[in-house]
């Protein structure tokens, strides 16, 4: 049970699904930029709490990046990572969480084809 998420694109939409119940959990659609690339035009987090069990707005962001930055683009997301664990402890109470707690989620995963 180590892969965490099955992320795949259609038509210019980026899916990520919790790999272990199939649900949709965070969909981005990307425009392209003048210049050249893509960015995120819009994003959509399920809302059903029964599906997901939301965490909040900064964490779902911070979340959907990590997956397509470190798992879908190999990229080492350290910013994305220390965000994600300084919310975490913020969240929790705690400011002495080690770096591990979150990088759990990140480990293991990958990306659908």
């Amino acid at each position: 049970m180590d892969e965490k998420w099955n992320v795949f694109a259609e038509a210019g939409v980026v899916f990520m699904h919790r790999s272990w119940t199939g649900h949709g959990v965070y969909e981005a659609s990307f425009a392209p930029v003048t210049g050249g690339g893509r960015r995120i035009a819009s994003a959509v987090v399920e809302a059903d709490g029964e599906r997901y069990r939301r965490r909040g707005d900064e964490y779902d962001r911070l979340m959907m990046e990590l997956i397509i930055s470190a798992i879908v683009l190999g990229e080492p997301a350290t910013d994305l990572r220390a965000g994600l664990v300084e919310l975490t402890a913020r969240a929790s109470g705690k400011s002495d969480l080690p770096s591990g707690v979150v990088e759990h989620s990140a480990l293991g995963l990958r990306s659908g084809t």
